[in-house]
């Protein structure tokens, strides 16, 4: 273990996925008397990181759409002017090693580092990468990916899976019962469409709740500003925006779970063995990347998929069912492991590499 005041600069935002797997990390890091510093742009990152005590560092970064937009044009000088400070701020800060974990953001920086001659480890989740770090792949020492079949060109990829949070693999089932407000009369059934929610998921659960609470205590994770008032008191069905504090232990007490199929909430649910219905964001909604990790989860016997064309509330209940009745099998599944550990080693590695060997 490196310490004696080595630094590590974390960067990533646009989205939990962009953030969340990098708390795992920080907490090694810090834990192994590194400094840590944050680089992100806006939400969600500005309200994770400083909770966490990291120093937090805000520059510009514009929008990589895939299409024709005049915002595309004023964005272009968002996205130099963000790699004019990430230059000046890397230059100011020196840090020894940055790890990338994509988003917006990311680029500026990863292009600064390069500028810096500062190494990159980066972290692509999905099965196909994202425009951000196939931009930033050249300007990268390392790549590390949750899929063994992601590639990036002729970027050098280390296959490590994903980060895991500890809380989530300590959660207690009988706290996430008692949040809920349920008993262990019947399996509860845990549904959450993404950080943001959804609606497709939300419409088909509602309709269907008077069916599905007849098997299921439901425990339904809808979103800011999407609960229901005229199914509060619903018996069997507890509402939440979100859940911060306590979520582990409710993924704990899940007996089954309907998710969107972001790469690091499949391999979360995964590796804790819950029997999952992936409902993947469509392709005209997204580049597709939920529909190839679902596949991905499919095949490897993780979980079943229902894509979001064929959802209503009758096909839920029926896919419901039949994933009850394969639970066990399922769960008895290979299962990833946290990657904590293996990614801090590849980025130590890196950071101890002298620039002329790299």
């Amino acid at each position: 273990m490196i310490a004696g005041g080595r630094h590590v600069l974390f960067v990533g935002g646009g989205s939990a996925g962009h953030v969340v797997p990098s708390i795992p990390l920080i907490h090694h890091f810090r834990d192994a008397g590194w400094r840590v510093t944050y680089v992100g742009s806006g939400a969600p990152e500005k309200d994770l990181i400083p909770a966490l005590q990291v120093e937090f560092f805000s520059i510009p970064s514009g929008k990589l759409r895939r299409y024709w937009s005049t915002k595309n044009v004023l964005d272009v000088f968002r996205m130099l002017a963000g790699i004019w400070q990430a230059t000046r701020l890397l230059r100011r800060l020196q840090p020894d090693v940055i790890f990338s974990k994509g988003g917006f953001v990311a680029f500026p920086v990863v292009l600064g580092a390069w500028l810096n001659r500062i190494p990159v480890v980066a972290h692509e989740s999905d099965l196909t990468p994202g425009l951000a770090n196939r931009l930033s792949a050249p300007f990268v020492d390392v790549v590390c990916t949750s899929f063994v079949e992601t590639q990036l060109g002729r970027a050098r990829v280390k296959h490590t899976g994903t980060p895991l949070r500890p809380e989530l693999l300590n959660g207690v089932a009988d706290r996430g019962r008692e949040l809920c407000g349920f008993d262990t009369g019947k399996p509860l059934l845990l549904v959450v469409g993404g950080s943001l929610g959804s609606d497709v998921i939300n419409t088909a659960v509602r309709r269907g709740i008077r069916h599905l609470t007849k098997r299921f205590n439901v425990a339904h994770v809808c979103g800011p500003g999407r609960v229901d008032a005229r199914l509060r008191g619903q018996p069997g069905y507890r509402q939440f925006e979100y859940i911060d504090a306590g979520w582990g232990d409710v993924l704990a007490a899940a007996d089954l779970v309907v998710s969107r199929a972001g790469a690091n909430a499949v391999f979360e649910l995964a590796a804790l063995g819950k029997p999952s219905l992936l409902i993947p964001l469509s392709a005209q909604a997204s580049r597709g990347d939920q529909i190839d990790n679902a596949r991905y989860a499919e095949r490897q016997g993780w979980s079943r998929v229902l894509v979001e064309e064929d959802l209503d509330h009758e096909r839920l209940l029926v896919e419901l069912i039949g994933l009850e009745s394969r639970a066990v099998t399922l769960r008895q599944r290979n299962a990833p492991s946290d990657a904590t550990a293996t990614i801090a080693g590849v980025i130590e590695s890196v950071a101890r590499t002298p620039a002329a060997q790299r």
